[in-house]
């Protein structure tokens, strides 16, 4: 990837002449079966700009109620955009169709105006669960047209392969999907906007409005298309890895369908820093909680070492 960036034929990004953003645009659009795709410095910002993309100030956006967006986006839909949030509760991030249905606002003079649902896949805070494709259909199929469907799809490399869903089926029940280069591909920098043609020339003009409008940025979507060269199988491996650390952990690794792996502790910081003693990197969640994550620089010596770790744990 380092040699890439190197090499790579760089332009202007702002005035859209950049080769090798535009050759991963068209990639991703292609990969999703949509029209076109927006290279963003990150996840976070490619989520606003779907929001200010599909929603106006005071109107109302349902978020999954431990979701990024909600939580981990420094209150950008009020801060940014002026929305209002109003949360859902889920099994594993799966939404409830008919629930969901539910808190829908009416057309009166008093409420705001539901004009945007998000769904999260796979779930971070859930454990990297896959949110089944039949429960995006249905949560689409019971929203109305007014109501935008965008899907938070940073993981959802992992979701594509852990349950043979074609990405370009993801992307048919939403209007804009979300997905994170420098978590599964393991690029350094990066995510992508992926909808409609008019919908990401907007996107574009958000971008910029947020600064993440960026000159050679070639050197950051070289990496990329790396990643998209070498599939999509390490990703296998990833997820086994995580059983493997999820039985050592006291979780049942039949739970885990991905990359993460969240583990019931008597303190979430001290085991933390615990482990961190030992060579092993996690993030404390919660009082009683830690995140473990494989990745592509995680193999099996590593897995073998938090395995100890936890036994001393």
């Amino acid at each position: 990837m380092r040699r890439a960036m190197a090499e790579a034929d760089v332009g202007d990004d702002v005035f859209g002449d950049d080769p090798t953003v535009i050759r991963l645009e068209e990639r991703v659009a292609a990969l999703f079966g949509r029209q076109a795709s927006l290279f963003c410095p990150s996840g976070t910002m490619a989520n606003q700009i779907a929001l200010g993309l599909h929603a106006r100030p005071g109107d109302e956006v349902l978020l999954e109620e431990k979701s990024h967006t909600y939580h981990f986006e420094v209150g950008g839909a009020a801060r940014l955009w002026g929305l209002q949030a109003r949360l859902y509760p889920s099994h594993r991030g799966a939404p409830d169709p008919a629930l969901l249905a539910g808190l829908l606002r009416s057309d009166n003079v008093h409420l705001p105006r539901t004009t945007l649902c998000v769904v999260e896949n796979s779930h971070n805070f859930h454990g990297g669960a896959v949110v089944p494709l039949a429960a995006i259909r249905a949560l689409r199929a019971a929203l109305p047209p007014a109501v935008t469907l965008h899907l938070d799809g940073a993981r959802l490399w992992n979701a594509h392969v852990a349950s043979g869903t074609p990405l370009r089926d993801y992307a048919a029940n939403c209007a804009t999907v979300m997905v994170s280069l420098s978590k599964g591909l393991g690029c350094p920098v990066g995510s992508m906007l992926v909808g409609d043609g008019g919908a990401i020339a907007e996107a574009r003009r958000l971008r910029k409005l947020l600064g993440g409008g960026m000159r050679q940025a070639g050197v950051l979507a070289a990496p990329a298309l790396v990643a998209l060269d070498g599939g999509f199988d390490h990703l296998r491996e990833d997820h086994r890895r995580a059983q493997r650390l999820a039985d050592a952990f006291g979780v049942d690794p039949a739970a885990v369908e991905t990359n993460i792996v969240i583990a019931e502790v008597e303190d979430g910081p001290r085991a933390e820093a615990r482990l961190r003693e030992a060579g092993v990197w996690t993030v404390a969640i919660g009082p009683r909680q830690i995140r473990l994550v494989t990745h592509r620089d995680v193999g099996d010596a590593e897995v073998e070492r938090a395995r100890s770790a936890a036994r001393a744990l």
